[in-house]
């Protein structure tokens, strides 16, 4: 057990005294299938995967409402992964993260009044099975966004909460009868008035916070997640606003408390269902992100530092960021339980921040999709769409075609496509051998082809030309050298160099999986250290360099 304050024993206690109370409906369970990858080299499965992240209201619309539904996503399965390897015509994504499927008043889900339901726009929960049951058949799992830090504030438990300071549903939320007049982490109101009383809510008074120092509300949110695992069978959650679930007074994030829940979350579900993943979204530095991951709270947690790394990289041009970041995320983060990723449906999406320029954004996917962690890809990065704020233009309809609204509905969908749609779209990437869309299928089929790019140790190689990145992975019987030219010209006069390496001591050869073949020859040291490497006399612009190693 960590060494945290009294708060998190107290917590402990309170999870440990709670146990499953209502129970949610029921649903014909998904069957198991048999055959989905284990994991490679003792890791689990989800460091084998990488992740496709889908707004379902903006993937695909199948009755022509405008707005996308489970259906539609059926629909466009093969797109994401046909489950055939010998194929090259599909995404090659093994995992896919749904953005929140509850019903909910907003477009956009994060305010949830059933955590038993599907959002009828989207579907219904045999919809959500078939979709499950048909991804596990191509070998693509399933997880969901789960908002257990708040309900919305149209919720009948908060409705009956706030109407009636009587009732049971009362300290399932965070109460004041007068105004605590103390903000928030980034400087909101978190204290909204009502008439019974001030009520928590840190994103806005639409989201009142849930009381986890309530053992029922924390028995309820268990059987939300014994539900969804073992009535409807998706594969694990993506958990929203992780780092908020219970405060200390004035203390609003990852307090002892919160770390306590999750710590004693986890044996729950993972008697459930031992393969479960849970990934959080832990927005903070890289310091606090480390703390839910070290084997007993969450497998993994999204790290923002590292996004912002690579995509200031690709933006500038240098490798610095990326290089300097990799290396301490996977010092700070044992087990490689991190997510890495360009942007979410939170940012500025990856062309617009890198002001348009499609080779930009091939580097930056060459970043993530060579990195360690589990990466995660929001849907439309790979063709290029573009969005910046508000947030519904981050989540635009995805754009399938040049024709009528994108390809996206036969109806008037809930957003306008973007622009540059007729541009920049599955159907013309398709076809063309050097599109960002054939760049990023090249990458995830590398990605699946070579444990080492997945989980092998990570060594940062020294280059003696700013935007020349390079790594080693060494792992899984094989070794990669990735040497990435980030800058808009060619890399000539430069040499690679590192100190030290998993690589055994002798002369290697390399064979190209991407980019040139290189004819030059790699002398290791004793300590797998290598010095004055070159292995092409010039590296052109925007190029990505994937070597196999060989004696």
């Amino acid at each position: 057990m960590k060494n945290r304050n009294i708060l998190y024993v107290i917590a402990l206690a309170l999870l440990a005294a709670s146990c499953s109370s209502a129970q949610g409906p029921t649903g014909d369970p998904v069957s198991p299938v048999q055959g989905l990858p284990q994991g490679t080299d003792g890791y689990p499965w989800w460091n084998d995967t990488v992740f496709y992240e889908i707004f379902v209201r903006s993937f695909y619309d199948s009755d022509g409402d405008g707005i996308g539904d489970l259906d539609g996503i059926i629909e466009k399965l093969d797109y994401l992964n046909d489950g055939n390897p010998a194929t090259n015509t599909d995404l090659g994504v093994s995992g896919i993260w749904l953005m929140p499927i509850h019903p909910s008043p907003s477009y956009h889900g994060y305010d949830v009044t059933d955590y038993y339901a599907v959002n009828p726009e989207y579907g219904t929960l045999e919809d959500l099975q078939d979709l499950i049951q048909q991804a596990h058949q191509r070998g693509i799992r399933v997880v969901i966004d789960m908002v257990l830090n708040h309900t919305s504030s149209k919720h009948p438990w908060f409705v009956e909460a706030r109407s009636d300071p009587d009732s049971g549903k009362r300290d399932w939320y965070i109460w004041s009868g007068s105004d605590p007049a103390y903000a928030g982490p980034w400087g909101q109101d978190v204290w909204h008035f009502s008439p019974g009383g001030y009520y928590y809510a840190i994103f806005w008074d639409g989201m009142p916070d849930l009381n986890y120092t309530n053992p029922d509300v924390t028995a309820e949110m268990q059987d939300v997640v014994r539900f969804w695992l073992e009535e409807v069978g998706v594969d694990g959650f993506r958990l929203d606003a992780a780092r908020h679930l219970v405060e200390e007074g004035t203390v609003q994030a990852d307090t002892a408390a919160t770390h306590a829940w999750w710590e004693g979350l986890r044996p729950f579900y993972k008697t459930i269902s031992p393969d479960a993943m849970l990934v959080g979204e832990v927005w903070t530095d890289l310091g606090a992100i480390a703390e839910y991951v070290q084997g007993d709270e969450l497998d993994l947690a999204f790290e923002f530092d590292l996004a912002q790394a690579f995509m200031d990289s690709a933006l500038e041009g240098n490798a610095y960021s990326a290089a300097g970041q990799v290396k301490l995320t996977s010092a700070l983060i044992p087990g490689m339980s991190f997510a890495p990723f360009l942007t979410n449906h939170d940012q500025e999406r990856v062309m617009t921040t890198l002001a348009a320029d499609p080779e930009k954004a091939r580097v930056a996917a060459s970043l993530l999709l060579t990195a360690p962690g589990v990466p995660f890809i929001y849907y439309g990065e790979e063709i290029g769409m573009q969005g910046g704020k508000p947030d519904e233009d981050i989540r635009r309809p995805m754009q399938w075609s040049g024709q009528l609204y994108a390809g996206f509905t036969s109806g008037v969908p809930w957003r306008a496509p973007g622009e540059d749609y007729q541009a920049y779209n599955v159907a013309n990437e398709t076809r063309d051998p050097n599109s960002l869309l054939s760049h990023y299928r090249n990458l995830i089929a590398l990605r699946n082809q070579h444990a080492a790019l997945r989980v092998g140790e990570l060594s940062v190689v020294r280059s003696t030309d700013v935007a020349l990145y390079a790594i080693l992975r060494v792992g899984a019987g094989e070794a990669i050298l990735v040497a990435i030219n980030l800058g808009d010209e060619p890399v000539s006069d430069y040499s690679l160099a590192l100190d030290g390496s998993p690589l055994a001591a002798g002369t290697y050869l390399s064979a190209s999986l991407m980019g040139p073949q290189s004819s030059a020859r790699l002398v290791v040291a004793e300590d797998g250290g290598f010095s004055a490497y070159t292995p092409l006399a010039k590296i052109q612009p925007y190029t990505t360099l994937i070597l196999q190693l060989g004696k």
